[in-house]
């Protein structure tokens, strides 16, 4: 079958305000000519500089994902990722009046509902899209992530946490749009209030509440859990969002206690591989 590159039918407009930055935000997901991919615009900066969401502009990996080309810096981009990555979405203008992206429901399902509002149109030329050939596998100390060759798109993650409520979480998924949208766009990520104070020191973690993310003191869940796993399925968002910046590509990600920063250093090893292969 002959996949074909899709982007927006219309234009579609959503606010609110960045998960580290706290700061407001008005996003507006545009539709985009065939080989575009997804491009991040600063309307708030002079001339709208932009940076293409690719690997190469990765500048900082510390609790999210940064892309940075000139004047235009996004961070926290991954949620948004892995909303076009498992949507299909091969082609977006996401102007932005920030540099951080809304945090919305804290995960993904915003951005998905807003992907589905827009529509989806399918372009005229051919999706490329890259299945790995062989293993890559990235080790830091106790935590690792691996892809290998398979037929489709397939996540594996193995979460190890020592809050008595966490525990070992493991979740598998083979990605595809209803999945997804069902099994991990709600997930949201996880903080601690023992770390709260010491991040919105460090300028992080400003925007974050007990609703749009999975807050925890020493003993118990401050917020509402949308998964008795939650924290593992949005490690697997996390990934989703980061490998995007591969554009699509096919193979069965394994990994333990992975990180933005494993995430990049995978996504580089298999683009190593497809300049190999072309």
């Amino acid at each position: 079958m002959i996949l074909h590159e899709k982007t927006l039918k219309k234009s579609i407009q959503y606010k609110g305000a960045g998960l580290h930055s706290g700061a407001p935000v008005t996003m507006e997901f545009k539709p985009a000519k065939e080989r575009t991919g997804i491009v991040f615009v600063r309307t708030d900066l002079e001339g709208c500089p932009s940076v293409k969401a690719n690997i190469q502009y990765v500048t900082n990996t510390m609790r999210a994902t940064t892309l940075e080309d000139g004047l235009a810096k996004v961070f926290t981009i991954e949620h948004v990722m892995a909303a076009f990555n498992a949507m299909e979405i091969d082609n977006c203008i996401v102007e932005m009046n920030s540099p951080e992206p809304a945090v919305a429901d804290g995960g993904s399902a915003t951005f998905v509902s807003l992907i589905k509002e827009a529509g989806i149109v399918e372009q005229e030329i051919k999706r490329l899209v890259y299945s790995v050939k062989r293993a890559h596998t990235v080790y830091d100390a106790d935590k690792f992530i691996a892809i290998v060759p398979y037929d489709g798109l397939r996540v594996t993650f193995t979460s190890i946490n020592q809050h008595p409520l966490l525990g070992t979480q493991h979740a598998d998924f083979v990605i595809t749009p209803a999945t997804f949208e069902k099994e991990i766009a709600p997930a949201r990520t996880i903080g601690f209030l023992r770390e709260l104070e010491q991040l919105q020191a460090m300028g992080l973690a400003k925007g974050g509440t007990l609703e749009n993310a999975l807050v925890y003191d020493d003993t118990q869940c401050l917020s509402v859990p949308k998964f008795e796993d939650e924290l593992v399925r949005h490690k697997i968002l996390d990934i989703l969002g980061d490998l995007y910046l591969l554009g699509p590509i096919q193979g069965h990600i394994i990994a333990v206690k992975s990180s933005h920063e494993l995430n990049s250093r995978l996504s580089r090893s298999i683009l190593e591989e497809i300049m190999e292969d072309q």
